[in-house]
This record gives structure tokens, sequence and C-alpha cells, in this order.
């Protein structure tokens, strides 16, 4: 089957944004000491939060702004759950992403009178996906990041915070602020993927993240904890995700095809992990003892 250029670029470029916003976010995240395996369900449901948004007022910016407040909720319960309760993060992970995934489905039936998907929504009307703010915004998201995390006091101190909490507590910084601080970032981020992942397909449907919050945190992982790292790691998996699609008519059967983005991210994980060094207190819960 013969490809063309143009339409292989636009496809890598739209199925890398919602990997690049929801990994940049995944940095902020761990670099807290926070390893939010949530993400899969903060994007679940800003998708879910922009399509009732913009189905309810009929304005996409408004979507996308109910889009934030879910994931900006979401990453809140997960941050109260981890940093204040102290829960183990992995575990409250992926809890979290049960309860979202039940949630949206519940909240299909409920406000859309299906169990399936939503009714059509228009998204951003532009005439090019490079005009899409959304697109716009990943862009500004991964050199603002980039800078964030390494050029400024608060990148400082987050990175301190994830490095060794007790050294940054005993050094005035505020751990649970900070944390918190990753772990919402994170969340708004991975809704405004949720938001471009929606208008793209025009729809909300059961489970629509489809993995790409997992596939998010391995880009992070492959980045090595910074935001352009996470983001050419995301155009990585888009490009894979992008073959999966153009081989789906060929001779490969149909499985070893779909499981095709997994067992790349498998095999670079297994490639890049040992290589990569994880911030040192990420995942572990803060105990602050008293003087």
């Amino acid at each position: 089957m013969e490809i063309e250029p143009l339409v292989l670029l636009l496809q890598i470029v739209r199925l890398a944004v919602p990997y690049t916003l929801t990994s940049v976010g995944a940095t902020f995240s761990e670099r807290g000491g926070v390893v939010n395996l949530a993400l899969e369900g903060m994007m679940l449901i800003g998708a879910f939060g922009a399509a009732y948004g913009q189905y309810r007022t009929g304005s996409a910016l408004l979507g996308v702004l109910f889009a934030l407040g879910c994931g900006l909720l979401v990453a809140l319960l997960f941050a109260f759950v981890t940093v204040t309760l102290k829960a183990d993060q992995i575990v409250a992970g992926i809890a979290l992403n049960i309860l979202v995934m039940g949630a949206t489905r519940f909240g299909l039936t409920l406000l859309f009178g299906s169990s399936m998907n939503s009714p059509r929504v228009a998204g951003f009307e532009v005439s090019s996906l490079f005009l899409d703010p959304l697109f716009l915004l990943a862009v500004f998201v991964v050199f603002a990041g980039q800078r964030a995390l390494f050029k400024t006091p608060y990148g400082l101190r987050l990175r301190a915070t994830g490095e060794s909490a007790p050294t940054a507590d005993s050094a005035g910084v505020n751990v649970a602020r900070m944390r918190y601080s990753g772990v919402l970032v994170s969340g708004a981020l991975a809704a405004l993927a949720g938001a471009f992942l929606l208008f793209q397909q025009h729809t909300f449907t059961d489970n629509m993240s489809a993995g790409r919050g997992y596939i998010a945190l391995a880009a992070m992982i492959i980045g090595k904890w910074t935001p352009f790292g996470a983001a050419l790691a995301s155009v990585l998996f888009a490009v894979t995700e992008s073959m999966e699609i153009w081989l789906q008519s060929g001779w490969i059967p149909s499985q070893v095809v779909q499981s095709l983005p997994y067992v790349i991210t498998l095999v670079v994980l297994a490639g890049f992990v040992g290589k990569a060094s994880a911030p040192r207190d990420a995942g572990t819960p803060f105990e602050k003892h008293g003087r």
C-alpha cells in the first residue's frame, strides 16, 4: 500500500499530541516524587469533561475548561490519597483508573442516554491541525516545561523534593505543596490530552484513552524524566501507532499489528530503563518528623 508522506506526517503529529501532553505532565509529578499511574484515568475524565462541556454549551473552549476542571479534581483526589494520606502510589493510581472508568461509563448513560458513546462534538474548527489550539499548546508546554523544571526556582524545589524529600524539607521546602503541584500539573495536562483526543474523534466512547496514559508514562521514562526527552519519545510511540494503522490492511495478522505499540514499548523500555535514573524518592511517601 502506498503511503503519502504528508498524510503520514499529519497522522503522526495527531497521534503524538496526547502522548506529549501527558508525558510532560508525568515528568512534573514524578520529579516531585509521585509516580502517577492515574494518568490513564485523568486522560479519560478530561475527554469526558470536554464532551459534556461542548455538548452542553456548544463551545469547544468551554469544553476544554470542563476537561481541565475534571482533570484537576481527579488529580486533587489522587494527591490527597498519596501525599496527605500516604497511600501506596501504584495501588492508588490503578484504583483511580478503575474508578474513573466506571464513573465515565455511568456518566454516559446518565448524561447522554447511551452506555457506549456520546453525541458528536465538533471540537475546534480549524483549517489545519497545526492551527489547533491544543496542538500549539502542546508545543508550548514542552519548551515551557523544560524551562520551568531546569531554569526556575520552582523547578529546583520540585526536583529537590523528588530526589530527597527530607533534605528539601530541612532546607525549608514545603514537600507536600511541591508534590501537590506536580500532581496537579500532570492532571491538567493529561486532561488536555483527553480533550484533544476527543476533538479528533468527535465523540466520547467508553474507555477511549485505551492505554495511552500508560504509554505516556513509558515515554517519560525513555525521555529520562525531561519534557524534551518525553516529547521525543512520544513521537516515537506516535510513529509506532501510525505503523499499526497503516499495516492493518496488509498481510500481517491484525492481532500482531494491534499489539505492535505495546511490544515496542516493552522493547524500548528494556533498553532504556537501566540507563535512566529515576528521582530517588519517587514513589516514597514523606514522613515529616518533629524537631
